[in-house]
């Protein structure tokens, strides 16, 4: 049997995280940008697809933009139950999509699997997340705080995959010319405050299971705020939040896509054609 999978995320408050914000006025500029960016890139792909399924993407965004470019569109929700079973059949589909869900999977390389197995061959695997340096100041101006006023730090942003990780899930999964790039946008605010609050508009507020279940001191949220803009801020006051999208892709392997060369096949050795690149500059 493998090791348990950790339970990072309460799968559960995210769900009714993401409801308070819906009820609200949502921020959704991350995520309509992350859903425009995936329909042109989905556009660079020269075919149509059968059966296509949507991975939990907050909202319905993604179906009036890639609805047209496939005979059937379906949803999969992922949070639903703590398995994080998606329930696809085996070869089942030829386009999976996801935007800005899968950063709060509890097991990556376990949907990937199941990404693999419902993909018929020669399907593709697009999705959109958020990761690396997302948050980073938020993060930092928390743990100094914390450790400055209670002498310790709790878990108050969530630990996001990093870009050199995914590529390697994606190639232990079966992927078949797999692609990994990042997207990142930085967001000015007029404090520390006003980041939060589109955070908890996003539903992206602290849903880790080893978070602390007490309020935070007032103290501590006014101190992190004083050294967010201590450390983070622009000439004009303004605070910076990073955001960082990371996009993969993958096909299900088919015999029509292009081969990796064998090895010893080249043409000349790696010492030719460094010599040759160093030679004209």
């Amino acid at each position: 049997m493998g090791a348990a999978v950790p339970v990072l995320f309460d799968h559960a408050a995210l769900r009714a995280r993401m409801s308070r914000a819906a009820r609200q006025q949502p921020a959704t500029f991350l995520l309509d940008m992350a859903c425009e960016d995936l329909s042109e890139r989905l556009g660079a792909v020269l075919r149509t697809f059968s059966h296509a399924v949507d991975v939990a993407t907050p909202g319905d965004q993604l179906r009036p933009l890639i609805a047209g470019r496939a005979e059937r569109f379906d949803r999969c929700e992922l949070f639903t139950l703590q398995s994080e079973n998606l329930g696809l059949v085996p070869q089942s589909i030829d386009l999976a999509v996801s935007a800005l869900a899968l950063q709060f999977a509890n097991d990556l390389p376990g949907i990937f699997a199941q990404f693999r197995r419902a993909l018929r061959p020669d399907g593709l695997f697009l999705a959109a997340m958020l990761g690396g340096d997302t948050l980073t100041e938020l993060r930092d101006a928390f743990a100094a705080a914390e450790a400055e006023c209670e002498g310790g730090v709790s878990p108050r942003v969530a630990p996001f995959t990093d870009l050199r990780d995914l590529g390697a899930l994606l190639q232990r999964s079966g992927f078949a010319l797999p692609v990994i790039d990042s997207d990142r946008t930085v967001v000015r605010y007029d404090n520390a405050f006003a980041l939060m609050h589109d955070l908890r508009r996003m539903g992206a507020t602290n849903v880790m299971v080893e978070r602390r279940r007490k309020p935070l001191r007032r103290s501590t949220l006014l101190r992190m705020a004083a050294i967010y803009a201590e450390r983070f801020a622009d000439a004009d006051g303004r605070i910076r939040a990073t955001f960082d999208i990371l996009w993969l892709s993958g096909w299900a392997p088919h015999e029509s896509q292009q081969q990796p060369l064998k090895p010893g096949s080249a043409q000349q050795s790696l010492a030719e054609a460094v010599k040759r690149d160093i030679s004209r500059g």
